[in-house]
């Protein structure tokens, strides 16, 4: 059984698909493309499809995960062209590499947001955000299956910066942006916690530390998440380790060839 790893995207109109949405239009394309899936056992099979920590209904990302079982070996690249193909636009299967490495949900341990605020004066922001790190802790408040929830949207927070030099986003069509308006852009790195703080979390806290409130809904959206690197601040790529595997066994074939070569 060969395991695929994909990342994929939600740009333009389609961040407003739920997670399940996704899921029917991708067990769709894998029909289409006629990957040789392999299935769950029991009365209802099922693709073995195994998605990671999928970005909320409303936010755009350029860095959601999942992985496939296929019954039969494919190239990953060309995998993921047929993939691609039979999603619709905005919906992108983006890269696609073999699993050669166990725990990509372990490896997704935080994410990088951008928050277009619309309506809000970089100065402004700016002004909210030091005040947001500023502070010990922000308490913010989400409705939950068991009613209002209370809790800290700033320990989770490893980063949140204020003063992008440009509000365009190259990753949503030009009709997703209008520009005729005051705007901040904020970059946010936050960590994969429980309870999970999310930006809007976050949005709250600017809220109640700076009382900081976009007059439209922010624009939200994921750039990368994976692994938090202590030393550099940053998110690492979830899929290098797998690319790493390939090359260190592709370098080592040979030397296993030459070596039980005759002499």
């Amino acid at each position: 059984m060969q395991r695929i790893r994909l990342r994929y995207t939600k740009r333009g109109r389609l961040r407003f698909t739920s997670h399940r949405d996704f899921q029917r239009a991708f067990e769709r394309a894998l029909r289409r493309a006629e990957v040789p899936m392999a299935y769950s056992a029991g009365f209802t099979p099922h693709p073995k499809v195994s998605y990671a920590n999928a970005a909320p209904t409303g936010t755009g990302s350029e860095a959601e995960y999942l992985e496939i079982a296929l019954t039969e070996a494919r190239d990953p690249d060309k995998l993921r062209e047929l993939l691609d193909e039979s999603l619709p636009t905005g919906l992108d299967i983006v890269d696609a590499v073999e699993a050669r490495t166990s725990g990509l949900a372990e490896r997704l341990t935080a994410s990088v947001w951008e928050l277009r605020l619309e309506g809000v004066a970089p100065d402004e922001a700016r002004r909210a955000v030091d005040l947001f790190n500023a502070a010990e802790t922000v308490e913010v408040q989400r409705l939950a299956k068991n009613g209002m929830r209370t809790f800290d949207a700033r320990g989770a927070v490893e980063g949140l910066e204020a003063g992008v030099e440009s509000c365009v986003e190259s990753h949503n069509p030009p009709a997703d942006r209008p520009t005729d308006r005051p705007c901040a852009i904020l970059r946010l790195v936050v960590r994969h916690v429980t309870p999970a703080v999310r930006p809007d979390d976050v949005l709250s806290g600017l809220r109640a530390v700076a009382d900081l409130a976009p007059p439209v809904p922010a624009g939200v959206t994921r750039l990368a998440q994976g692994l938090f690197d202590e030393e550099t601040g940053t998110v690492t790529d979830p899929l290098a380790p797998d690319r790493e595997a390939a090359v260190a066994l592709s370098m080592a074939a040979p030397t296993a060839a030459a070596s039980q070569a005759p002499a």
